[in-house]
């Protein structure tokens, strides 16, 4: 099932239902591709047709921060919890590991997927893992490309921040059975982005988190209740005769 918010379709599914769907297309070898939609990617794809059409195309599009749950609540078709991408990539890891799957980690500053993917292969000793920084060249794309098909990966994890990374993977479709944009994950694996504690995690505010650790990203976060403000319109008018 999936919900409609601002015209983007998200999918309802758990976190382990996710991580189920990835199993079943990694060992029957079906092509898919994940979007992880954030209040920030929706809101955008409202003034922008191509990258709602993008989200909207995708095989699965987890409901990425508490935001769109509370979107997906407030519309009447509650998602059943929010499956980001760095957790879900965390959760994929055991099955992962136990499939002896192949993944490859593409994106971020140069050495910052390289120590990421150490720490996985020393928790995950069954997976098999490739990765190159995000810090290449037009030029360079092909010879990446070529890399990525040399790999067969199982997985491809794409790293270039939101929708960079969705548009690559459209553009350099069919390099791996399932391919997820993963925003800046791979700084959270490599410890040089300490996430949240556990507590305010589950408190659902990693969000102001962050913001207090980064202001940068205040305009970012802006974003926020301009996307609360559309939800509640579009609610407003669906009940509206």
């Amino acid at each position: 099932m999936r919900v409609n918010i601002l015209g983007v379709t998200v999918d309802t599914y758990s976190m382990p239902q996710t991580v189920e769907k990835f199993r079943q297309s990694v060992e029957g070898q079906v092509k898919m591709r994940v979007v992880t939609a954030n209040p920030e990617m929706i809101y955008a794809s409202n003034h922008d047709q191509r990258l709602k059409q993008l989200i909207n195309s995708a095989d699965i599009v987890t409901a990425d921060g508490i935001g769109v749950v509370w979107a997906a609540r407030r519309l009447g078709t509650p998602v059943q919890e929010r499956v980001t991408g760095i957790d879900l990539i965390q959760a994929l890891f055991p099955a992962a590991n136990e499939g002896r799957w192949r993944i490859f980690f593409l994106g971020g500053k140069p050495g910052v997927a390289a120590k990421a993917a150490d720490k996985v292969a020393r928790k995950y000793p069954g997976i098999r893992l490739d990765v190159m920084h995000g810090y290449f060249s037009a030029e360079e794309e092909s010879h990446i490309t070529e890399r990525i098909q040399r790999f067969h990966p199982d997985v491809l994890l794409v790293g270039m921040g939101a929708p960079q990374q969705e548009y690559w993977l459209v553009k350099h479709s069919g390099l791996a059975t399932v391919s997820m944009g993963v925003g800046g994950s791979f700084d959270a694996l490599a410890g040089t982005v300490i996430r949240a504690p556990k507590c305010i995690q589950e408190l659902h505010v990693e969000w102001l988190y962050r913001l207090w650790k980064e202001p940068k990203r205040w305009k970012r976060q802006s974003v926020l209740p301009r996307f609360v403000v559309k939800v509640l319109w579009q609610g407003f008018r669906r009940k509206t005769p």
